[in-house]
């Protein structure tokens, strides 16, 4: 049934991007060395499961391979968020930090690394709401360095920054990106079918059906595709159906969410947990909570910034504003 599972993980980068045509070539007429030359940065947003980061590693896996001299670089600011993680993440994505260690490196030799190089370096900051402001002030400073900023929630993480980042960055070119339409969703999931999967084994109604499901999520959409597929090799059955779908749908939705659990950093993880145990928990005793279990707690405005990114991982959910407010687990 699976002929290369390659194609069903979440990160695999397909070799043909479909309904992203349009966005792609923006990203990319930004992105060459011509234009590199001015210092462009750019922001990247839309839903979740629209294929933000697909774009972007997409476009710099091309521009990579027809242009010498560009380097780049991928940070999650769900798990790396600090100036010292993102920035070791940096040097060690473009090759330039293979014998720094994280721990007990000061940031400033990573910033120097980057400051030395003489290549282009292009800095995807993913889900950068969550990240601490620093590296973004460091990293435009940086000559040679580019960022590409994603994340869902436009407006409020433009809002919550800080004014001397704003008035940085606040010029740099926006691309939205809608959810996918029944349509084409159905057509990014055939393509992973060709590509991973024995095409005449799969029904067509199947894949309109998990497109049904997915609501306009690749992500989602393509958790269900390698379930169902996981589910008809274990089984020995001839043929993925509507009815393989039905049964391992509850199955995928608890994979996508034990993926954006992994994913946490270690503080967004303890509060996650803290709401978890409790089910339910007013702010006041949420935050006693995180301050004495935690070694070195973060402040209040940053831990405001990671319950946020828990509730637009719908790992949470909140009710209330002020002294009022509380948490609730959604998992």
């Amino acid at each position: 049934m699976i002929t290369d599972a390659r194609a069903l993980r979440p990160e695999f980068v397909p070799r043909d991007l479909y309904h992203r045509e349009g966005q792609i070539d923006h990203l990319s007429s930004q992105l060459t060395p011509s234009t590199l030359d001015r210092g462009d940065h750019v922001f990247i947003f839309g839903p979740s499961g629209a294929g933000k980061t697909t774009v972007a590693k997409y476009t710099l896996g091309q521009l990579e391979a027809e242009h010498l001299g560009i380097r780049w670089a991928y940070v999650n600011g769900m798990s790396d968020n600090t100036d010292a993680a993102v920035m070791h993440k940096i040097v060690r994505d473009v090759g330039l930090g293979a014998d720094l260690r994280r721990e007990g490196t000061p940031t400033s030799v990573a910033v120097d690394r980057l400051r030395e190089s003489d290549d282009r370096i292009i800095v995807i900051l993913d889900e950068v709401s969550v990240m601490d402001e620093r590296p973004l002030y460091v990293l435009y400073e940086i000559p040679g360095v580019s960022i590409i900023c994603i994340t869902t929630d436009e407006d409020e993480w433009l809002a919550d920054l800080d004014e001397r980042v704003y008035s940085r960055l606040s010029a740099a070119p926006v691309i939205r990106l809608n959810k996918y339409s029944h349509a084409e969703l159905v057509d990014i999931l055939d393509a992973r079918v060709n590509h991973g999967l024995v095409s005449s084994r799969v029904d067509d109604n199947a894949v309109a059906y998990i497109a049904d499901i997915a609501a306009g999520n690749a992500r989602n959409g393509i958790a269900l595709l390698r379930q169902a597929a996981a589910y008809v090799e274990d089984n020995e059955m001839r043929e993925l159906t509507t009815e393989v779908v039905d049964a391992i749908a509850d199955d995928a939705q608890r994979e996508v969410t034990q993926r954006k659990i992994r994913a946490l950093g270690t503080h967004q993880r303890l509060l996650f947990r803290i709401i978890r145990q409790a089910g339910e928990i007013d702010a006041g005793t949420l935050h006693a909570r995180y301050e004495d279990q935690s070694d070195s707690s973060k402040a209040r405005p940053t831990r405001r910034r990671y319950l946020r990114s828990l509730k637009q991982y719908n790992l949470i959910d909140d009710d209330g504003n002020g002294r009022g407010k509380s948490y609730r687990s959604l998992v």
